[in-house]
Order: structure tokens, then C-alpha cells, then sequence
């Protein structure tokens, strides 16, 4: 496995594991406490990553394999049966369908990086740049919802409040 897929999977395989321990250990009303209008809480960003790994990722990456072109994905769209679960449960949903994930991307040779084939909206992509998303995504929710965690404790910090400023939901940015 080449640099670039061992550092994409050494992410993916550390996700799941992570908010495995948020959901053991924080209490519900702080995984579900929304940061700010229109933000997401840290129960929505592991519903959403739930999604993807169930409808979005694994899907794309077997059409790239298969050579067929990407079906569009709407991240707003409503999973009832996700929202039905605990934070427990959909973290170990999240955990298993993550180790399927991480079997097929051990099947990936470097000359499958290149493969491309066609996004409705964004056109010609290659493999290595789904993978590379696939990874982004998965930080970017995890720190999306490390954030939501951190309100309530950024606005009872008193003085030392303004050393977390770049990290404040629904607070414009100077």
C-alpha cells in the first residue's frame, strides 16, 4: 500500500474508534445540544457520517471500480432509521460498516488511483480524489461536532473566552 492509501486508511480507521469514545462517555444532552442556529450537533455529524458510509463513500467507491458514473448525494436528506438509533448504536453501526469500508479500500492498487469517471456536478474525478475527500470528510464532521461540544464550555470560560473565538458557532469572524 502506497503512502497516500495508508495515511487515508490509518483516518478512516480511527473515526469510528473515536466517536465510539464520545458516545461512551459524553452524556446525552451534550452529544445533542445544537452549537448554534443551523448548526449541527455532535449526534447530527455521526448521523451524517453514518450516511455516508451507508449511501454515499463505499457506494462511489464501487462505481469507480465497476467503471460507472456517480449518482448525486443530498447530505440534508432525513434516514429515519438512523434517526431512530442511540448514539450507541450508531456508533457500532458507524464501526462496522466503516471495517467494510476499510476492506475494500485495502483492494486498491496505485494504478487505480487514477481511474476517473464522471460527477453530476463537479465533472471528471479521479479515485485518489474520492479517497481523499472520503478522509476530509471524515475530520471535517468529527471536528464539526468537537466544536458543538466545545459551546457550552467556551461560554462559561469568562475571561479566557476570547482565545476560543475562531471556535464559536453563529459568531461572525473578524
Amino acid at each position: 500500500m502506497n503512502a497516500l492509501l495508508e495515511d487515508i486508511y490509518a483516518i478512516l480507521s480511527t473515526t469510528p474508534e473515536r466517536w465510539q469514545r464520545l458516545v461512551g462517555t459524553l452524556p446525552i444532552g451534550l452529544l445533542t445540544r445544537p452549537p448554534a442556529t443551523g448548526e449541527w450537533s455532535a449526534l447530527n455529524c455521526l448521523q451524517h457520517l453514518l450516511d455516508a458510509e451507508r449511501l454515499l463513500f463505499p457506494v462511489r467507491f464501487r462505481a469507480f471500480l465497476a467503471g460507472q458514473n456517480l449518482a448525486d448525494f443530498d447530505p440534508h436528506q432525513q434516514h429515519a432509521e438512523v434517526d431512530a438509533q442511540t448514539p450507541a448504536q450508531l456508533a457500532a453501526t458507524f464501526a462496522r460498516l466503516r471495517q467494510e469500508s476499510l476492506a475494500l479500500l485495502e483492494q486498491v492498487k496505485d494504478e487505480d488511483l487514477g481511474r476517473t469517471t464522471q460527477h453530476p456536478k463537479l465533472g471528471t474525478v479521479t479515485l485518489a480524489e474520492l479517497l481523499h475527500t472520503w478522509a476530509a470528510h471524515d475530520l471535517n464532521h468529527t471536528v464539526q461536532a468537537e466544536r458543538a461540544l466545545m459551546q457550552p464550555f467556551m461560554l462559561g470560560s469568562g475571561p479566557w473566552r476570547s482565545f476560543f473565538r475562531d471556535h464559536e458557532n453563529g459568531v461572525p469572524k473578524e
